[in-house]
């Protein structure tokens, strides 16, 4: 793509790359550094922390030409990026880089352009006669289970904010998106009895239990891979699922007394997740009961744990809904079916707001080594959220369209 012009945000967006917001750490100093920018134009933002109080959400608002907090736009980021450990990068990851075009650094896509393009418009947006309020919701955790969203979203409406639209600047070439899949994280931890490999009858087998499960699991991936339901709008059209870390045993000569397995689940709108889990729940059980019945006069000491980590919900928002309809007004690409990956954008669309995923970047280029956004991506957020505050600023369009 051959640049136009440079970004008039790109000093944001490079201030913002250069804290190193992993998720191990804590998100403060990038919180702080909005807070202060926020301040400094007479918005007085809300912050929200963690029970560790290393990180925070941050909620602002700016509130319409008479005064009112209530209704209108949310534009929703999150402050986290995902470790750079193990990758191979040509450039310091958090020292940003201009290379032919585009801008490389970790979250520069994912998704930290958007933000900064939020941060450099905000005097804009005080300046502007606004009929309706735009907020501003940071959360922390995205990259780890969507842990802040749960709470920014429970914050927004306990502030009585009320937002009509939501718009979640994740990479996406600029271009509309209105569904996408849940994600649901799953934990099921296997207790048996340890014992001497020459002994298996005095011993529970976690791992082996746990390789049944496994099975399982991989049977209902193969039942929705080949019987669905099948949604055609994704490029993955049905559920999947996988188990993707497991870690059990202490050594070769010992019956293990003990097996972690996690999987993960994504499912379309026919799927409800909560009867998933439940199905899981069910074969989690089963071979609880099996593994007790082995050592009957043991089986106290047997069990099978299925915790649930995290779950994010899914995304089905109206092609003619309020936020698609906005944003196509304000020069977005038109949507192009349903994508695999989660957002925050369920969280919001939960609580009545309507939603869609609409930002710079290319989700190809997220979580890998030598991420990066084109600057001319950069540009076409400005020149979007630049249309919002006009179409908010206008006498006569209705708010929300």
């Amino acid at each position: 793509m051959e640049q136009t012009q440079p970004p008039a945000s790109l000093s944001w967006v490079e201030r913002l790359v250069e804290i190193d917001t992993t998720s191990r750490d804590s998100n403060l100093p990038l919180i702080e550094v909005v807070a202060a920018h926020l301040r400094d134009h007479g918005i007085d933002p809300q912050l929200f922390p963690d029970e560790s109080g290393r990180k925070a959400n941050l909620v602002a608002t700016i509130p319409a030409a008479d005064g009112a907090r209530s209704g209108g736009v949310v534009l929703s980021g999150h402050t986290d990026v995902v470790p750079v450990d193990g990758q191979q990068w040509t450039s310091d990851p958090f020292t940003p880089t201009i290379r032919d075009g585009r801008l490389y650094g970790r979250g520069t896509c994912d998704m930290k352009a958007f933000t900064a393009v939020a941060l450099h418009l905000l005097p804009r947006m005080v300046e502007a006669d606004l009929r309706a309020p735009l907020h501003l919701a940071l959360s922390y955790d995205e990259e780890v289970g969507c842990l802040g969203g749960a709470h920014i979203v429970k914050q927004i409406a306990d502030l009585g904010l009320a937002p009509e639209v939501c718009v979640v600047g994740e990479p996406t070439s600029m271009r509309v998106v209105t569904a996408h899949k849940s994600i649901n994280l799953l934990e099921v931890t296997f207790t048996g009895i340890a014992a001497h490999s020459s002994l298996t009858p005095q011993g529970v087998n976690a791992i082996e239990h746990a390789a049944r499960f496994i099975t399982e699991v991989r049977g209902m991936a193969d039942a929705w891979r080949t019987g669905g339901p099948f949604d055609p709008a994704y490029p993955v059209p049905h559920t999947t699922t996988s188990v993707n870390l497991v870690s059990g045993g202490i050594a070769g000569n010992t019956v293990a007394d003990r097996c972690v397995v996690q999987l993960e689940f994504r499912s379309i709108a026919a799927d409800d997740p909560a009867e998933v889990v439940e199905s899981l729940r069910s074969v989690a059980a089963r071979l609880e009961a099996e593994m007790k019945a082995e050592i009957p006069e043991r089986a106290d000491e047997v069990s099978v744990r299925l915790e649930v980590l995290a779950q994010v919900p899914g995304l089905d928002s109206s092609a003619d809904g309020p936020a698609t309809r906005l944003a196509l007004a304000l020069g977005a690409a038109e949507p192009e079916g349903k994508v695999t990956y989660g957002t925050e954008a369920g969280q919001f669309a939960e609580t009545g707001i309507d939603t869609i995923v609409c930002g710079p970047g290319d989700i190809a280029q997220a979580h890998a080594a030598d991420e990066y956004v084109e600057l001319d991506q950069i540009v076409a957020c400005e020149q979007f959220l630049g249309a919002l505050i006009d179409h908010l600023s206008a006498t006569t369009a209705e708010a929300g369209r």
